[in-house]
């Protein structure tokens, strides 16, 4: 381009000096600012007819619908507050029913020694029939030991309910306790001829006074299984002690709710070693 031409020719001229103005991007920037404004003024002139026509629709509409509305004169009423219901009365007292002990008679485990060296303390009562083996010496005139199974009434007769019997389940607490055949004396005379006295001495016990427990079940049939010591002083008196239970058999089952059941029983067997 000529000098004196630059100062008054467009910068798209100056640009597109000696290129191909017929290729198209010369016309495309040579026409923008025309086709910016008319898509401006299209834009526009969409906008303002959409909004005129939603004007003049809402216009329409409110003019061919006409709702009337009636009018209903209300008051608002007093409300009184009720009276508040009075507190339930208190639950009566519960009634104490008068507590009777039972007749018992207390347990002297039996120990291995001269009939000369039994202590006043340590002398082996008669157990009475109608008395409950217990740790201490009780006078009742209550001998009811057994719970006695619930009524039921009917209109003609009387029926009584049992409890169905748990089979297999051991008892730990029973209302009878199992019981050697003939009797609590001849349990203790029993185990008085069976033990073994001197196997504690044999096996270089010192001298003094040991008592081993005895655990094991007493079944339905009377039999004696599970025979075990619940502590072990040693020298072997455990394993006598369980020896001379383990012989043992026809044991009176233990009653519970009216039923012969399974149950365990502890025995305490005291051996007394002396110098």
């Amino acid at each position: 381009m000529e000098t004196n031409k630059i100062l008054n020719a467009d910068v798209l001229d100056i640009i597109f000096d000696g290129k191909n103005k017929e290729y198209g991007a010369y016309q495309l920037r040579k026409a923008y600012k025309k086709t910016l404004s008319r898509a401006l003024v299209i834009t526009g002139s969409t906008l303002l007819l959409a909004m005129g026509g939603t004007v003049l629709a809402n216009f329409i509409s409110n003019n061919g619908n006409h709702r009337t509305f009636n009018t209903v004169e209300t008051s608002i009423a007093k409300l009184h507050a009720e009276d508040p219901l009075p507190p339930p009365p208190p639950p009566p007292p519960p009634v104490e029913q008068p507590k009777m002990d039972i007749k018992q008679i207390r347990f002297t485990p039996p120990v291995i020694v001269r009939d000369e060296e039994v202590k006043p303390d340590e002398v082996i009562k008669d157990i009475e029939p109608d008395a409950a083996i217990s740790t201490k010496d009780v006078k009742s005139d209550n001998t009811n030991q057994v719970v006695q199974a619930p009524i039921e009434e009917t209109d003609t007769k009387v029926i009584e309910v049992k409890r169905p019997d748990e089979e297999g389940k051991i008892f730990t607490a029973v209302e009878i306790e199992a019981g050697f055949p003939g009797g609590q004396d001849t349990w203790i005379s029993y185990l008085r001829n069976n033990l073994n006295g001197d196997l504690p001495v044999e096996n270089g016990a010192t001298a003094g006074k040991y008592t081993v427990i005895v655990k094991f079940v007493v079944s339905k049939d009377g039999s004696v299984s599970d025979v075990k010591c619940e502590n072990d002083p040693g020298f072997g008196m455990c394993e006598e002690a369980v020896r001379v239970i383990k012989k043992t058999r026809n044991w009176t089952p233990a009653i519970q709710n009216g039923q012969q059941v399974n149950a365990y029983r502890r025995q305490p067997v005291v051996f007394l070693v002396e110098n």
